[in-house]
Order: C-alpha cells, then structure tokens, then sequence
C-alpha cells in the first residue's frame, strides 16, 4: 500500500514538473520567436542614418532621432516627479502610518491603480492636465500624466523594500538615540533602496513603452523640434510605431522602420530593465 502511494505520488510530481517545463519552453520558445521576427524585419531598415536622423517624405525615410529624444524626455521627467513623490508615500504609508480601515483603503487603491489600463491614465491626463490645467498638447502634460501612472509601480516596489528590513535594526537605532527620521534616512531606506531601484527603473521602463497614455498628453504625429518647450508636443517611439503601422500613407514601404523602431524601443527597455538587476545586485553584494 505504502509503495503503491509512493509510485502514485511519484508519478504525478513528475507529470507536474513536465507541465510546468512544457509551459517554460512554449513561454521562452514565443518570446525567441516575436523577437526572432522584429529582428529580421528591422534589418533592412536599420543605419547609421536611421539613429540619427528625423523621418521624412511621410515618414518613409529618415530616421527616429527625434522620437528617441522624446522618449527619453517623457520617461526621464516622469520619473523625476514620480521617485520622490513614490518614496515619501512608501514611507509614511510602510513607517508613519497606523493600521486603520483608512491607510487599508489607500493600499488597495494604489494596488488597484498598478492595474488599470494606460488608455484610463491617458484619457485622465486629457481631461485634467490638457484640458482643465489648461497645459495644451504638451510634454508637461505627457510627463504628469506618465507620473501619475508610475506612482503606484513605485509606492508598492518601494513599500515591499522598506518591509524586507528587519525590524531589529529599527529599534536598535532608536535604542541608541536615534529620531525616527535618522533611523529611516540613515538605517531603513539605504538598505532599502536595492528595491526601491529596481521598482524606478520598471516605472521608468514602462514610462517609455507607454503609447496610450501619451496618445492623448503629449505625443504628436510630426514636430520638427525636440521637446524644445516643455508647452510643446514632442514625438516618440511608441506613438511613432502606432502611427506608422494604422496611418501611414504607405504602410508597406514604411515596413522595416516600423520594426526598426520596435527593436530599438525593445533593446532601450531591455537596458532598463537589466540596469535594474545590475544595479540591485551591486547594492546588495555591497
């Protein structure tokens, strides 16, 4: 009886395992294969020209220099209001506050707002920073409205951190003397901030894979200038992808710039994130 349960069980975590390779090998073999695609596709259209020069002739020639300045623009600047606001949140949410049906309801919406849809943010930004704040079509309005939508990635990344720090190191230094602000700028946050990167840089990752939400905000079809203003549109990879695929006047020709742009927008996410894994074990190692 014993053996029978034994070759039983033996069985079904084997079963078990293979399932779970078979769905490890479908997931790894279809990433291959999307990025197998881009690739071949964007060579033909891939050149020195194509970095650094601005499209032209209805976007079938040139390049995406201009997107990638706005680009970096946009998800830069979003990222600069987005960290500190993100952090100080964490903070008082993870420290300060106390366990109340209030800070309960506030961690469920900012979990709820990791999860709704860019187009949601996007049409937020047009209502609120285009339209009532008066900002125009602008990359103000991109910036705040891609802010808005990193706050939560960060508030939750960040409040995970500062909840992997043991709680002995919290009373040791407020045993030896310590405010409760020097133990959480000197002790907390410094051990914290392996994550607290890590979730930066995803923000920052999905800031500039963002096409929804900038749609509406900030991104325009064509602009000769380079995010000169911050009360002026700018162009930018996702958008730039969108347009050339749905509105071009011939989207055949415009074929392998579109899937030159998605790889370069790929490889740019790609380093993000990698930057973020290099840069938590750095800190971790440290």
């Amino acid at each position: 009886m014993i053996s029978t349960n034994r070759t039983s069980r033996t069985i079904t975590e084997r079963m078990g395992f293979g399932f779970m390779r078979a769905a490890a090998i479908i997931n790894i073999g279809s990433l291959l294969a999307i990025i197998g695609l881009i690739v071949v596709e964007a060579l033909p259209g891939l050149s020195w020209e194509f970095l650094t020069e601005a499209p032209r002739n209805m976007m079938t020639e040139g390049g995406i220099w201009p997107c990638l300045v706005g680009t970096f623009l946009l998800a830069a600047g979003a990222l600069v209001i987005a960290l500190p606001l993100g952090v100080m949140s964490a903070v008082y949410l993870h420290e300060y506050a106390k366990d109340s049906a209030w800070v309960t309801l506030t961690r469920l919406s900012i979990a709820n707002l990791a999860g709704v849809p860019s187009i949601v943010f996007g049409l937020f930004g047009l209502t609120f920073f285009v339209v009532f704040c008066g900002f125009g079509v602008s990359l103000l309005s991109g910036i705040l409205t891609l802010a808005v939508l990193s706050l939560p990635i960060i508030i939750n990344t960040t409040e995970a951190a500062l909840s992997q720090v043991p709680q002995e190191w919290r009373e040791a230094s407020l045993a030896l003397g310590a405010s409760r602000f020097e133990t959480i700028t000197k002790v907390i946050l410094p051990n914290a901030l392996p994550g607290v990167l890590t979730g930066s840089i995803l923000a920052l990752s999905r800031a500039a894979g963002e096409t929804a939400a900038i749609m509406y905000t900030g991104s325009v079809f064509f602009t000769p200038k380079e995010g000169a203003s911050l009360f002026e549109p700018v162009m930018a990879l996702p958008y730039h992808i969108y347009v050339m695929a749905t509105s071009g006047t011939n989207i055949e020709a415009t074929r392998p710039l579109q899937y030159g742009t998605a790889l370069v927008l790929l490889l740019l996410v790609l380093v993000m994130s990698s930057a973020a894994i290099w840069l938590r074990e750095r800190r971790r190692s440290r």
